[in-house]
């Protein structure tokens, strides 16, 4: 069993910055690879960066590149989306959640994850 609790959203200017967390409980989040995932009202969920269990290897959305930085402390059982040069098109409920499958590779393919945080907002706004 994996609970994952998101934190640190909220409004933000455009252009500005924000981190996420993820604070998970029930397990050791160091055992599996952990993605970051959002969906806006009407829109389908879109994957945005994923790191993997064991190396630290990242992948990223063409969307997010450049702009969006995944990490984690697996001492603290944490993982974090810092998000610099927002636009109001980032705006959506944002998820992390955890691939808890043994791979060689990760992805951001939604169905390969298990466990689901409740989401929090990400508004960017004047």
């Amino acid at each position: 069993q994996v609970q994952l609790v998101e934190s640190g959203g909220g409004l933000v200017q455009p252009g500005g910055s924000l981190r996420l967390s993820c604070a998970a409980s029930g397990s050791t989040l160091g055992y599996y690879a952990i993605g970051w995932f959002r969906q806006a009202p009407g829109k389908e969920r879109e994957g945005l960066a994923c790191i993997s269990n064991s190396d630290g290897i990242t992948n990223y959305a063409d969307s997010v590149k450049g702009r969006f930085t995944i990490s984690r402390d697996n001492a603290k059982n944490m993982v974090y989306l810092q998000m610099n040069s927002l636009n109001p098109e980032d705006t959506a409920v944002y998820y992390c959640a955890v691939d808890s499958w043994p791979r060689l590779e990760y992805g951001l393919a939604e169905d390969d994850y298990d466990y689901w945080g409740q989401g929090i907002q990400v508004t960017v706004s004047s």
